[in-house]
C-alpha cells in the first residue's frame, strides 16, 4: 500500500518571512499573522497543493531555529488557539501539515539554558547539552563553555544522549499531534542529529500515527543512511536540486538523468525512497535566479512534477520570484509577500505549475511510475514513467531551436497534455516537435483538456459520471454506480458500483481508469441506462 506522501504536492513556507513577522522577538502580546495562510486557501487549492510544509512556528529569538519553548507558538507569529484553528480548517480542506523539527539545538534564551547562566554547576540541566564544561568560558562570554551548531554559539547543541532531553522532545511532538493534528515532520539538520533519537522519534510518531512522515534535512552522503524502516521515511533530495538547475545553465540533461537513474531507475539505489525534491528553499537561491536563462523556469517545473519523488514549491517560486543571498543574510530569500499584487510576477509560470499539478493528480503514473530514459542529449531529454499499465512521456528541450524526438511507442494516438495538441504516430513510432525551452507531457487519453478546467476539483475526468447509472463493461457485464469516494490516504477518486447479477458483488475502481478508454477505442464502461 503506497503512503499518502508518496502523492503530495507540497508547498513550504517560511513563516516569519512569510508573514512579515518582526526579526527579533522582543516579546509582547500575540499578534496572529499566520492567519495569512487561510487568505492563500484558493491558491493552495487551485495548485493541488494537498500539504503545507510549515518552517518553524515555536517561539524563539530571531529566526525560528532558535527555539526558546516547543510548546508554545511564536507570539510573532500567533497563539496555539489559532494555530490549532488554521490546522483544522486546512484538514477541512483537505490538506495536510508538516511542521519543522528543530531538535539538533535551542536558543540561548532556552530555559533549561538560562538555568544554567544563573545556578552553574547546581542546575539540574546541566547534562541537557552537548561537551558543556566549567573549564572556561564561552565565546558568548558565559563562564563555561559548550558546543553552538556548526559554530554559531547562539544555536546551543542539545545532548540527544541524554534520555531526560530525548523525553522532552518526544513529549514536545506529542503536544503537537495532539493540540494541531499534525501529520508529519521536517527533521531540520538531520545529519547532525543521533541515529538512536531518530529510532526513537519513529516508533514514537508512527504508534500515534501509522502514517506519520518523518523527512530529514540531508545535504550530503548516502541517504540510505537515515531513510530507511528503522528511521525516516525521506530525506530532502540535494543532489537532484543541483543537477536541476545546473543541468539547464550548462545545457547538460546527462547530468541530471544521470542523478535520477543512479536514484531511481531501474536498478536506483534509492528505489522504493519518495525523496522530497525542490528547486529552492529558505536556505538557497531562489531558481529565478539561478538560471541562466529565465525561459528555462518552464521544463524546471515540469521536471519538478515528472521526476520520482515528491515536489515540492516554495512559497512565491510559483510566481518566478527572484532571491538571493546577500551579505550572509538568508532574508531575501524569505520576503513577506502580497500575493495579489506581486512586483514582476510571471503568471505564464503560474498557470503552467496550476496545469502541471492537474496533471500530477490525474495520472498515478507520472506520481509513481518507474522511471527510464528513452533519449538523452546535451539539451534534449526524453523518459518514461509507467505504473501497470500507463505510460507517460515527458520530453524536454532547453536548446534555443526546437526538436523532433522521434520514439516508438505501443500507443496508437499520443496527446501532449500540456497543450492538447495530437502527436502523430504512425506505424508504432511517435514524432513530437518541441519548440525551443519547452516541454511536453505525452499521454495516450488526455483526460484534461477534454472537459473545462476545474482546478478546484482533485482529478479532471474525460466523461461525466451518472451516479445511479447502469453501465455494460466491455467484457459483458452490467453493473450500477452506487457513489464516488474519495481514497482516504492519496485523494484519488474511487468509483463504488454493483454488479447487477445475482452475487450483487460490490466494487471500487480508480474513476479515471473506470472512465478510461482501451486502447483500441471502446470505452471501459460504457452507459446504458441513467435510470
Amino acid at each position: 500500500m503506497q503512503n499518502w506522501f508518496e502523492h503530495a504536492i507540497i508547498y513550504h513556507i517560511y513563516p516569519m518571512g512569510f508573514c512579515g513577522a518582526p526579526k527579533v522577538n522582543t516579546g509582547g502580546e500575540p499578534v496572529q499573522r499566520l492567519d495569512k495562510v487561510l487568505e492563500i486557501l484558493p491558491h493552495l487549492k487551485e495548485m493541488n497543493v494537498d500539504t503545507v510544509y510549515f518552517g518553524p512556528v515555536f517561539e524563539s529569538v530571531s529566526h525560528g531555529y532558535d527555539t526558546t519553548d516547543y510548546r508554545c507558538i511564536d507570539r510573532r507569529l500567533g497563539t496555539n488557539e489559532g494555530f490549532a484553528r488554521i490546522c483544522k480548517t486546512l484538514h477541512e480542506n483537505g490538506i495536510r501539515v508538516i511542521l519543522d523539527g528543530v531538535f539538533n539545538h535551542v536558543g540561548r534564551s532556552f530555559p533549561q539554558f538560562t538555568d544554567i547562566q544563573k545556578n552553574g554547576q547546581n542546575s539540574p540541566y546541566c547534562g541537557w547539552f552537548d561537551n558543556l564544561n566549567f573549564g572556561g568560558p564561552s565565546p558568548c562570554g558565559d563562564p563555561f563553555w559548550y558546543e553552538g551548531w556548526n559554530g554559531h554559539y547562539n544555536l546551543v547543541k542539545l545532548n540527544l544522549h541524554n534520555p531526560a532531553v530525548c523525553d522532552y522532545l518526544l513529549e514536545s511532538v506529542g503536544m503537537w499531534i495532539d493540540r494541531f493534528d499534525i501529520d508529519g515532520l521536517r527533521l531540520d539538520a538531520a545529519d547532525c542529529i543521533d541515529f538512536d533519537f531518530f529510532r526513537r522519534l519513529r516508533q514514537y510518531c508512527k504508534s500515534r500515527k501509522p502514517d506519520f512522515w518523518l523527512m530529514g534535512e540531508i545535504i550530503h552522503g548516502d541517504y540510505k543512511r537515515w531513510a530507511n524502516p528503522e528511521m525516516l521515511d525521506s530525506v530532502t533530495n540535494y543532489e537532484c536540486y543541483k543537477g536541476i538547475y545546473s543541468s539547464h545553465n550548462d545545457k547538460n540533461y546527462f547530468e541530471i538523468d544521470y542523478s535520477i537513474n543512479r536514484q531511481s531507475g531501474a536498478n536506483g539505489i534509492y528505489k522504493g525512497i519518495a525523496l522530497y525534491n525542490f528547486v529552492d528553499n529558505h536556505d538557497v537561491n531562489r531558481i529565478a535566479s539561478m538560471l541562466n536563462n529565465p525561459a528555462h523556469l518552464f521544463n524546471v517545473y515540469t521536471l519538478l512534477y515528472a521526476m520520482p519523488g515528491i515536489p515540492s514549491i516554495y512559497y512565491g517560486s510559483e510566481y518566478g520570484i527572484a532571491g538571493r543571498k546577500e551579505n550572509n543574510s538568508d532574508d531575501p530569500l524569505r520576503p513577506c509577500y502580497d500575493y495579489q499584487e506581486l512586483p514582476g510576477a510571471n503568471r505564464e509560470l503560474y498557470r503552467h505549475i496550476v496545469k502541471l499539478g492537474r496533471i500530477y493528480r490525474a495520472y498515478p503514473a507520472l506520481r509513481t511510475g518507474e522511471y527510464h530514459t528513452v533519449i538523452i542529449r546535451n539539451q534534449q531529454v526524453l523518459f518514461s514513467k509507467t505504473l501497470q499499465d500507463q505510460t507517460i512521456f515527458v520530453a524536454l528541450n532547453l536548446s534555443d531551436e526546437g526538436y523532433r524526438f522521434e520514439f516508438d511507442t505501443p500507443m496508437p494516438e499520443m496527446v501532449d497534455v500540456l497543450s492538447g495538441s495530437s502527436i502523430p504516430v504512425s506505424g508504432g513510432r511517435a514524432c513530437a516537435d518541441v519548440p525551443p525551452h519547452t516541454g511536453m507531457i505525452l499521454v495516450r487519453d488526455d483526460i484534461l483538456n477534454r472537459e473545462p478546467e476545474q482546478p478546484e476539483l482533485a482529478m479532471v475526468l474525460p466523461r461525466t459520471l451518472q451516479v445511479g447509472g447502469i453501465y455494460r463493461h466491455f467484457k459483458g457485464g452490467q453493473y450500477r454506480v452506487l457513489t464516488v469516494a474519495k481514497h482516504s490516504e492519496t485523494l484519488e477518486e474511487l468509483v463504488i458500483y454493483q454488479s447487477c447479477g445475482e452475487d450483487g458483488a460490490v466494487w471500487a475502481r480508480p474513476k479515471a481508469m473506470f472512465l478510461d478508454s482501451l486502447p483500441d477505442g471502446r470505452e471501459r464502461f460504457a452507459l446504458e441506462s441513467n435510470m
